[in-house]
């Protein structure tokens, strides 16, 4: 049976993410540790998706029966949550440009594409607000480092830090849907609806999309590039001399 979650004033998970120490048990010592039974986790939705890291199979991949699993972790919901920490991991090395907080955030941005590209299931694990989890955070902490650098407040370098980690997680979002052959996004799929808006626009009087489409520019996916530098222009412009 699941042992009880979390006091209600934390999230599913929070607790055994930051504190290392495994849920008091009655009976023998358990055989394994959740560190164990979360890298199996991962090594599953790596395999085959975020559905495959299921408490069944990640039983299995053990040789525990599922109620054994629940030695380790109390509910599917804080298994999820150790799962997603453990696969987005630290964020790796050489980041930083000392003194350039736009590099900085560039480097971070495409590291965490990078991690998204690599470990698409984190793209299927349900959004519930800001980051709180130590891997998770790491990545907020450089950000913020390089914003608090670059002389803004502490207020306005969080937001602009989740400004950051919103982007990143959008554009991957997009990202695999070009690589699904069967959404819109895809350019086999952009080409045939081209073709069909064209004369539509041009007929129905939209002239500027109808331009756009005729010189093969609309649909068209946004580069990367283009996105974040506005970003960037954006969170310079709070650096603004004349900004109050």
């Amino acid at each position: 049976m699941p042992t009880q979650d979390d006091p209600v004033d934390l999230p599913p998970g929070l607790r055994p993410a930051w504190l290392a120490a495994p849920r008091p048990r009655r009976g023998p010592k358990p055989a394994h540790t959740v560190a164990q039974v979360v890298a199996a986790a991962v090594e599953l939705a790596d395999e085959e998706g975020l559905a495959a890291a299921s408490l069944p199979n990640i039983a299995a991949s053990l040789g525990l029966s599922t109620n054994a699993l629940y030695r380790y972790v109390g509910s599917k919901d804080e298994l999820v949550v150790l799962l997603a920490d453990a696969g987005f991991g630290p964020p790796p090395d050489g980041l930083v440009s000392a003194g350039d907080w736009r590099a900085t955030i560039r480097a971070w941005t495409r590291a965490a594409l990078e991690r998204y590209r690599t470990r698409p299931w984190l793209l299927d694990v349900p959004f519930r607000g800001g980051a709180v989890t130590p891997h998770r955070l790491r990545w907020t902490e450089l950000l913020l480092a390089a914003l608090d650098g670059a002389g803004l407040s502490d207020v306005d370098a969080l937001g602009c830090a989740q400004l950051v980690a919103d982007f990143a997680r959008t554009t991957a979002e997009r990202r695999r849907a070009l690589d699904d052959p069967d959404s819109a996004d895809a350019p086999a799929r952009t080409a045939q609806l081209r073709e069909f808006l064209q004369p539509l626009l041009a007929e129905r009087d939209y002239p500027r999309l109808a331009a756009l489409a005729s010189a093969g520019r609309y649909p068209a996916t946004s580069t990367v590039e283009f996105g974040l530098d506005r970003v960037l222009d954006g969170i310079a412009g709070l650096l603004a001399p004349s900004r109050p």
